[in-house]
C-alpha cells in the first residue's frame, strides 16, 4: 500500500511492489493475481483502516467541531513531517484514474463515501450542542469537508506550507458553522 501511496499505480512497477513485500514474483502472482487486484485490496484496505480511526478519533474528540478542526488541520502536520506528504491514497487515485477503471471509480467511491458519513456523524454531533448551525445541511458540510481535505492534502504535496494550510482549515471551519 505505501508503494502505491507514494508513487500512484502507474509508477509503482512490479519490481518496486516485489522489493516491498520482500516476495518473488511467482508468490506475487500466486496470492494477488494482479498489480490490479493487489491494488484494489490496498485501497480496500486504506478505506477500512482510515475510516476505523476516524471514527475512533471522532468518539475520543471532546467535540465534534474540534473532531473536524483536528481533521482539516492534519494537511499542515504531513508539510512539516520528515517524509514528504503523500496526500489521500483514496483522492490521489481519484485524480490519476480520473474515473476511466470502473472498479477503482467504485472503491474511491466508496471510500469518499464512508470518509463523508464519519464527517456527517461530527457535524451532526456539533449541531446538537449548538457548534454548528442546524438549520445547515449536514451530508452537504460533510461533503464540504472531504473536499477542502483532500484540496488541503493535495496542496501540501504541492509544497504549501503548513502556516497557509492551517490558515485555509480555519476559513472553512468557520464557514461549516
Amino acid at each position: 500500500m505505501e508503494v502505491f501511496w507514494r508513487r500512484g499505480y502507474e509508477a509503482a512497477s512490479l519490481q518496486n511492489l516485489l522489493s516491498a513485500m520482500a516476495i518473488s514474483k511467482s508468490s506475487f502472482y500466486q496470492t494477488f493475481g494482479s498489480k490490479h487486484e493487489l491494488f484494489q485490496r490496498c485501497l480496500q484496505l486504506f478505506r477500512e483502516r482510515q475510516v476505523r480511526l476516524m471514527t475512533a478519533a471522532l468518539e475520543q474528540a471532546p467535540s465534534g467541531k474540534e473532531f473536524l478542526r483536528t481533521m482539516l488541520r492534519s494537511a499542515a502536520s504531513e508539510v512539516v513531517a520528515d517524509e514528504p506528504p503523500k496526500g489521500c491514497l483514496i483522492m490521489n487515485t481519484a485524480t490519476e484514474f480520473s474515473g476511466r477503471d470502473a472498479i477503482v471509480a467504485d472503491l474511491v467511491g466508496k471510500g469518499a463515501s464512508q470518509f463523508t458519513e464519519v464527517f456527517r456523524c461530527a457535524i451532526e454531533r456539533a449541531q446538537s450542542v449548538g457548534e454548528i448551525d442546524s438549520g445547515k445541511d449536514a451530508e452537504v458540510l460533510a461533503r464540504y469537508v472531504v473536499t477542502t481535505i483532500s484540496g488541503l492534502k493535495t496542496m501540501a504535496k504541492a509544497g504549501m506550507q503548513a502556516t497557509a494550510i492551517e490558515d485555509v482549515a480555519e476559513l472553512a471551519l468557520s464557514a461549516l458553522s
